[in-house]
């Protein structure tokens, strides 16, 4: 591949960056309400297996 088949990247206008933060924060939350609801099946599988 040659240097001029390689196009830059133009930067983010600021409406587009705002935007495309605003969706990395929802996916980043999304990971964390799906680990924290991990952590807790694993703490409610823990006590009920010292229940037994």
């Amino acid at each position: 591949m040659r240097f001029d088949e390689i196009a830059p990247i133009k930067p983010l206008s600021p409406e587009q960056a705002r935007l495309k933060s605003m969706k990395d924060r929802v996916k980043r939350d999304q990971e964390a309400v799906k680990a924290e609801r991990a952590r807790q099946k694993i703490k409610t599988g823990q006590t009920a297996l010292g229940g037994i």
